[in-house]
């Protein structure tokens, strides 16, 4: 019964790494999306994660939560909150590194544990993947692992880290979201924000790469295939 399973608060950016930790993680725990604006210029990432939950159950849409800190843009300077423009290119370039938000992730989980705690939810959960360590200090395993210690020593043991990803390819991902069905097509991962995925950023060139070595189909719509035929 629902009453009886484990709570767990899942960040949820409304991305494809998170929604298939989300979609992965409903047959085992009790899950409470949480939706942070940190004034991303990608802000459809909130609509994108809603209708994620929506699309699962009615109680992950019930249950789901945004919370508008679109204030933190001021103290973040990144590229992502709109210090200069959204570079192209593979994450493992080096302009990439303009997309870093500084510290966010610490931020984000810090209070995802609080939340957690208040919830009487034994779990934090977040999706960074393998694919993120070049670029994003709060993606690596030496973060997640001190994260996970100061969450626990932080919440007096209530809270524990969960990062299951975190060696995991994105194309793995794809491919575990493929079997639990999640519907691509209504997750977000472009920079740009724009009303398709522009195809051409960092994220959109990861996106389609995992896709393709997953060797599933990608639905996504792209900007840059509809100009390539048009």
């Amino acid at each position: 019964m629902a009453s009886e399973a484990k709570k767990a608060v899942v960040l949820l950016s409304g991305g494809l790494d998170s929604t298939v930790l989300l979609y992965n993680m409903v047959k085992d725990f009790e899950c409470y999306p949480l939706t942070v604006s940190y004034g991303q210029r990608h802000e459809k990432e909130v609509l994108a994660a809603r209708t994620v939950c929506m699309a699962r159950t009615r109680d992950l849409l019930v249950r789901w939560t945004w919370l508008n800190l679109e204030v933190l843009k001021e103290f973040l300077p990144s590229a992502l909150t709109g210090v200069g423009e959204v570079p192209r290119g593979h994450y493992e370039t080096e302009s990439m590194k303009l997309t870093v938000v500084p510290n966010r992730n610490m931020i984000l989980l810090a209070i995802a544990a609080g939340y957690a705690q208040g919830l009487g939810a034994g779990t934090v959960a977040y999706a960074a993947h393998q694919g993120d360590r070049a670029v994003y200090p709060d993606c690596r395993p030496e973060f997640v692992t001190s994260v996970a210690e100061t969450t626990r020593l932080g919440t007096g043991d209530a809270v524990v880290l969960y990062a299951p990803f975190v060696h995991m390819t994105k194309a793995e991902i794809v491919k575990l979201g493929a079997k639990l069905h999640v519907p691509f097509p209504k997750t977000w991962s472009c920079y740009e924000g724009g009303p398709l995925h522009c195809g051409v950023c960092g994220t959109c060139t990861e996106r389609r790469e995992a896709f393709r070595l997953a060797g599933v189909y990608d639905s996504t719509k792209y900007v840059a295939e509809v100009v390539s035929h048009a």
